[in-house]
């Protein structure tokens, strides 16, 4: 699908008495979405932690092909204002549901990655009448679960090591490694400048949270897809609890990739998540 084939709708909403920046793109067959049908059913996107919604660029542009396709920066992140305070995953929850509130969406296939991945297994065990399915990509249960000295190595984080060279016939990247703080400086309201006090946030974070208890996901009732890669600085171990946790779910590990999936096999990604929410 090309960009004359769908329409898309920016500009920064108040959520929660904070204003960030969101998107939301159709179809241009989908005049009227109905959350009760499944072929209509609005996907939200959840931008994992120091990413904007480029990082979720290739998804949303081949999700947009058949869902109405929706997404926010929180704060922080993106072209939305950093606030005062810690970040924390219980504020993502809240900020989705104000999202969705505000948008008059009551149910939502929700696709989150890395901090979005987190925020959408809370989201899924304590709203769950608000998940009509779910895509958890990289996420993990506990910090100790997060090898923050690998992801430094193999994210779009900045200052990592330069990727070895793709092999053959292997997805060349979307998004460079290292890109994630040019996107910053380009995109953030904050400033350039802004950026190491937002990394110290999110390294407070991933050394803090989340505390979610395997049995706990037990609570999730929407079909789940649970995806990361076999290089991740998730343990592929503790991806598999997360998927035999939640009652049916999917299991995908993604070969020849880091935490850094969604830039490194964007077009495998959007495959496998678009055959999992086909006639959903």
């Amino acid at each position: 699908m090309t960009s004359a084939d769908r329409r898309t709708t920016s500009g920064h909403l108040t959520i929660n008495g904070r204003e960030m920046y969101a998107e939301d793109t159709r179809p241009h067959d989908v005049e009227g979405e109905d959350a009760g049908s499944a072929e209509r059913a609005p996907v939200l996107l959840l931008h994992g932690g120091f990413c904007s919604l480029e990082s979720l660029r290739p998804q949303a542009d081949a999700l947009a092909a058949e869902h109405r396709v929706l997404a926010f920066e929180r704060p922080g992140h993106g072209r939305s204002a950093d606030v005062p305070g810690a970040f924390d995953y219980d504020r993502g929850v809240d900020d989705v549901l104000a999202y969705l509130d505000a948008m008059g969406v009551d149910q939502a296939h929700v696709v989150g990655y890395s901090d979005g991945a987190i925020i959408g297994l809370l989201l899924a065990m304590r709203h769950p009448q608000r998940v009509r399915s779910l895509v958890a990509i990289s996420a993990n249960l506990d910090p100790s679960a997060f090898d923050m000295d690998d992801e430094a190595g193999s994210s779009p984080e900045p200052e990592s090591q330069p990727e070895p060279e793709p092999e053959p016939q292997q997805e060349q990247p979307t998004v460079e490694p290292g890109s994630e703080r040019d996107w910053y400086q380009r995109l953030s309201p904050d400033g350039p400048e802004h950026v190491d006090v937002v990394l110290d946030k999110l390294m407070e974070l991933w050394r803090t949270e989340p505390h979610i208890a395997a049995a706990d996901l037990g609570a999730v009732t929407a079909p789940t897809l649970v995806m990361a890669a076999d290089r991740d600085a998730v343990p592929v171990e503790h991806t598999l609890l997360i998927a035999k946790s939640i009652p049916g779910a999917q299991l995908c590990i993604v070969p020849g990739a880091t935490h850094a999936l969604v830039a490194e096999r964007p077009e495998l990604i959007s495959t496998v998540i678009g055959d999992f929410l086909h006639g959903r």
